[in-house]
């Protein structure tokens, strides 16, 4: 019989101890590890382990490659597995400030030991109000905080931030000002709108095993779940679906003006001269990455469709065109006061022209490509 094993991540350390002991006390027997990588760059992590009681055992950890990925693989797993061996009815993994989520859930769920005594059941993201809606629009990196995973560590605050809460597959929020709670709670209603989040209730977390496939498909740039149209109070999320090419320069010299306009978007596109790749857009607290997500579906022989997911092939068919495929633009926008109008104006006046579009996809792959720095970096270097 396997042991139920819920992560529990966040930024916002004192929101993510809060979630912890309210599951210690909810779950009596329960314990719960937690790794501190404030010195994991000089390749010490100090093992926490506590009860509902309190601290069971502290532990200086030395590893031989200072990172996340070998903190879970040498540590974190065999002392998961350890505590399995007792009694505890649910372990808790507590994840450090900036870990993100996924690659524990995957590691875990893909360690063959692991994989039959454990299972993952769930992946809370506990957030603090006040600090949620700060940091989403921090353009802070995280060593300006002390809160890197590693020694080279330059991922930016709210870019964690914003992986943590849309992983998860549940989210807890706590704080004592009620119009930030209401706030974050809006927030979060347009970031994830259908991840529940809570600040009295808990998930269930000693249930099923979490498909962590299906989770992977919900944050994928090909798969993802992304929000509707929608307008909660001062909070607008701004969807913008189309059919024709965009022209690479023309969308280029628009990016600025998009990111800093809006606190969050993401989605997959389609530049012209990149005709058969499906690009992923994501984007927070002002910081862009363009990346190449692979082909589109409609690029590839019809005996290669067997190779992808199910989850991607259902995308395409959802956006399937007899013509097109599955090629298409879809990005979502999410801030305050957002002007929808100059946004999609803005992104519309992107398109290919009427008569751009009857040249064809041989005279677009002439196209000066001002993306090619960056993508063209990224295909040499994967």
């Amino acid at each position: 019989m396997s042991v139920p094993v819920v992560l529990v991540s966040g930024l916002h350390a004192e929101a993510r101890s809060t979630l912890v002991d309210r599951l210690l006390a909810e779950h009596p027997g329960s314990v719960a590890v937690h790794h501190d990588l404030g010195e994991v760059g000089a390749g010490r992590v100090e093992r926490i382990v506590r009860d509902a009681s309190g601290v069971l055992d502290r532990h200086h950890v030395r590893l031989a490659h200072g990172c996340v990925t070998c903190t879970v693989r040498e540590d974190l797993i065999p002392e998961l597995l350890a505590r399995a061996a007792g009694s505890a009815p649910l372990l808790i993994a507590e994840l450090w400030d900036s870990v993100e989520p996924r690659a524990v859930a995957e590691a875990l769920a893909w360690h063959e030991d692991a994989a039959h005594a454990l299972r993952v059941t769930g992946v809370l993201t506990a957030v603090d109000a006040e600090g949620l809606t700060e940091d989403l629009c921090c353009d802070e990196r995280l060593a300006t905080r002390g809160k890197r995973a590693a020694a080279d560590d330059e991922r930016y605050l709210a870019e964690v931030l914003t992986r943590q809460i849309e992983y998860a597959t549940g989210i807890v929020v706590s704080g004592a000002d009620q119009e930030d709670i209401e706030l974050a709670l809006t927030v979060l209603g347009h970031l994830v709108p259908t991840t529940p989040a809570d600040v009295l209730a808990l998930p269930e977390v000693t249930g099923r095993r979490v498909d962590v496939e299906m989770l992977a498909a919900r944050v994928d740039p090909a798969t993802a779940q992304l929000p509707c149209q929608a307008q909660t109070g001062e909070i607008s999320t701004v969807v913008w679906h189309r059919l024709r090419p965009l022209h690479p320069q023309r969308l280029f010299d628009a990016v600025d003006e998009l990111v800093t306009q809006t606190v969050r978007s993401r989605g997959r596109f389609w530049l012209a001269n990149r005709h058969d790749r499906l690009l992923a857009w994501d984007a927070v607290a002002g910081v862009v990455s363009i990346e190449d997500a692979g082909p589109w579906l409609v690029a590839l022989p019809e005996a290669a469709w067997e190779l992808v997911s199910p989850a991607r092939r259902m995308a395409a068919t959802l956006d399937w065109n007899d013509i097109l495929g599955d090629r298409v633009q879809h990005l979502v926008f999410t801030g305050p006061d957002l002007d929808q109008d100059r946004i999609l104006s803005l992104l519309d006046s992107c398109l290919l022209t009427e008569q751009e579009s009857l040249a064809g996809s041989d005279v677009w792959a002439n196209y000066a490509d001002p993306f090619a720095f960056v993508l063209d970096l990224k295909e040499s270097t994967a």
